[in-house]
């Protein structure tokens, strides 16, 4: 006799996925629907992930000991092409985290227009406590464990919060000596030496300037000489304040992960960069009033990047922020119940899925260039990036406006769409 199968009630999470950053990320999707107009069933589709692959990764410590780390890898979609996604070493890393993430990256990649859908992948450690021959050592058992959904044409990892160059290399390496010959296109963020693209690095932080500058242009005020604040003075924030600066804004408070710097008559960025490694980090950087991170969120400025980590902006100070821009540098900073405070106060946010988008964009330019072997100049790839940003952001603009959307509805509606059409326009086989 035939049993019905166990299913998932619509609106309930499986219990592997009821975590708070998935659930930010379903509530996120939920509220979109009824502007999306998509199919119920093409929708329901979208709510989980495709694959996800949990791993244990045994590790020689260099004491003589074995360490035993999670480490995961969620693909949310690959109707539009391979999964593309970071991979992270943290402490709080889980397969809900991983799988809220690759949702995002997809709504990423169709808001670009790139031919990718979206993945994301960890290791739950304290990347802090270990070597650098421990690490390489947990990298290369990582990429072996995630050898069968791997690969340039299904999954291709990239750098993420504290994974770099370095580690896309052990990746690289440790796929190609599988299949027996150099493999760059299976990683992006690389070094040079191994087929990485010039500005991947900066490549996050140049696109969050790229549409801050527009959205000022479009909201009717000049970037030069507006003040902003940068929480997050790391791999996206750093960028993202030099660039502010070359554009002639005032940078007045940043911060890293011990707190932060205030100046409202602006900080010496230059200096700054060279304080921060005589001393391990900005705090006491001279001239300036060290701040906490919850004191830098409430200053008064022009513009607020946020590029440290998720909700950071939530209903306990979203009421407090003094500033009248709002960008997003890294995943999920801004909680929903922070999101509905900020839209009632009139405080527009660029969402993440359209302001952090740089990095995917590069990383596509960087497996096109490895595909080919043939590789461009900084010029052609910050041209590249600009029309890549340009026109996501153009398209989010004119579906806010038409529809009367805050941006991120309007950006993660054009999103849904795009991924919408094409899941039906292939069906579901078999």
């Amino acid at each position: 006799m035939a049993t019905e199968p166990a299913t998932t009630r619509r609106g309930e999470l499986p219990p592997e996925l009821d975590d708070a950053l998935f659930r930010q990320a379903i509530g996120q999707f939920d509220g979109a629907l009824p502007s999306a107009g998509i199919d119920p069933f093409v929708a329901e589709v979208l709510r989980y992930p495709e694959r996800a692959l949990a791993t244990s990764i045994p590790v020689r410590l260099d004491d003589g000991t074995l360490g035993v780390y999670p480490g995961y890898r969620v693909q949310h979609s690959s109707v539009l092409g391979p999964t593309k996604g970071g991979i992270r070493y943290d402490k709080a890393v889980t397969l809900g985290e991983c799988a809220a993430l690759a949702m995002w990256m997809t709504w990423k990649c169709a808001l670009l227009r790139l031919p990718y859908g979206g993945a994301k992948g960890g290791v739950r450690c304290n990347p802090r406590n270990l070597s650098r021959g421990e690490l390489e050592r947990l990298t290369r058992r990582f990429t072996a464990e995630l050898l069968p959904i791997i690969g340039p044409q299904r999954d291709i990892p990239a750098p993420d919060m504290a994974t770099d160059e370095q580690t896309m290399a052990w990746m690289m390496d440790t796929y190609s000596m599988q299949v027996g010959h150099a493999v760059p296109e299976i990683v992006t963020g690389k070094p040079l030496s191994v087929g990485g693209s010039i500005l991947r690095p900066e490549a996050t932080g140049i696109g969050v300037v790229m549409v801050v500058e527009e959205a000022v242009r479009r909201l009717g005020r000049p970037l030069a000489g507006s003040s902003c604040v940068v929480q997050g003075y790391g791999k996206v924030g750093a960028v993202a304040a030099h660039e502010l600066a070359l554009r002639d804004a005032r940078v007045i408070a940043v911060s890293d992960i011990a707190g932060g710097i205030h100046d409202e008559r602006g900080i010496d960025l230059k200096a700054l960069d060279e304080w921060r490694v005589e001393n391990d980090g900005i705090a006491g950087f001279p001239g300036s009033k060290d701040v906490s991170n919850t004191e830098l969120l409430e200053l008064p400025c022009d513009v607020l990047v946020l590029a440290a980590t998720e909700n950071q902006v939530t209903a306990a100070n979203a009421g407090r922020l003094e500033t009248k821009l709002v960008a997003e540098g890294a995943n999920g900073p801004t909680s929903l119940e922070g999101d509905e405070i900020l839209a009632e106060r009139g405080i527009p946010v660029l969402p993440d899925i359209l302001t952090n988008a740089g990095g995917v964009a590069v990383s596509y330019f960087e497996w096109v260039q490895d595909i080919q072997r043939l590789f461009w100049g900084p010029d052609e790839i910050r041209s590249r990036l600009a029309d890549l940003m340009g026109d996501a952001l153009s398209r989010v603009w004119d579906s806010s406006e038409s529809e009367g959307l805050p941006f991120r509805r309007a950006a993660l509606v054009t999103s849904i769409r795009e991924v919408a059409e094409a899941l039906e326009a292939r069906g579901i086989h078999p």
